[in-house]
């Protein structure tokens, strides 16, 4: 299937490792020319290279903290002016300390709530003017299923996530008229980078052995495992195409039929 990227030129965040990662792979295999951030700027080279030699696309890179108002301003300007236009804003960077509340400080919802939530809003409001001057754009929000999919040791990404899908949402209904729609992904867990320190939360508030602990998400879903990081990126490589800018406003799961409320019964066996 031709997804019509040729030529398209995407921002992505958080695009160092993990999820971001492998976005910015699947959509300049599909022919676009890309712009990324994260906050360690030596590693993120590393993967610009990475990503040059393997697609022959441009790739720009800033190092950029999107808790700061300043950083994301500087992205999105930077990267229009290296690319010449917005077509696709993918938001993803950002994570959310797991844990029950017991467990969480200050700190910890700040970091949700400043990063995987206003960092998409920082890079937005910087964004939106550019899509909606030329024309046009599309908006891949990366959120997670704790938002709809509650969990009492996944409190603090939840209520991050929550906001998220209701931006989403919202903005879907104030910019379609402007040619600009958006979509929420909602992943439940990828092997990622954070996979093991999230498995570690898990085997902290619920007393239990790593070993125990790893084995709660595959066994609460009905495909037995947890999703690569690949199967995620394809899903939003589509969906940021013009095949897909119908899509507006709607959150997609991609968590293999997740049920959170196995993890309580496994645990308690």
């Amino acid at each position: 299937m031709d997804l019509q990227l040729t030529g398209k030129k995407a921002l992505i965040t958080g695009a160092s490792m993990g999820i971001g990662k492998a976005i910015a792979i699947a959509l300049t295999r599909e022919g676009c020319d890309v712009a990324l951030c994260a906050r360690n700027k030596d590693r993120l080279d590393v993967v610009a290279d990475e990503i040059r030699k393997a697609s022959g696309r441009e790739v720009f890179t800033i190092a950029a903290d999107l808790t700061r108002a300043a950083d994301a301003e500087a992205f999105v300007q930077a990267s229009h002016a290296a690319l010449g236009r917005i077509d696709i804003l993918v938001n993803n960077a950002g994570s959310a300390p797991g844990g029950v509340i017991e467990h969480l400080s200050e700190a910890d919802w700040d970091q949700a709530l400043q990063l995987k939530f206003m960092g998409y809003i920082r890079c937005l409001r910087h964004a939106l003017p550019i899509m909606v001057a030329q024309g046009g754009g599309r908006v891949v929000n990366l959120i997670g299923n704790d938002g709809v999919k509650e969990s009492y040791w996944e409190i603090a990404p939840g209520a991050a996530n929550a906001a998220g899908q209701n931006m989403n949402k919202a903005l879907a209904g104030q910019y379609g008229r402007h040619n600009v729609s958006f979509v929420a992904v909602n992943p439940g867990p990828v092997r990622t980078e954070r996979w093991e320190g999230l498995v570690k939360a898990m085997a902290r508030d619920m007393n239990l052995s790593y070993d125990d602990a790893d084995k709660l998400a595959p066994r609460s879903i009905p495909l037995g495992r947890i999703a690569e990081v690949e199967e995620v990126a394809n899903l939003c490589a589509y969906l940021a195409s013009p095949l897909a800018h119908f899509v507006n406003g709607s959150m997609i799961e991609i968590d293999g039929g997740q049920q959170k409320s196995l993890m309580d019964q496994l645990r308690d066996r």
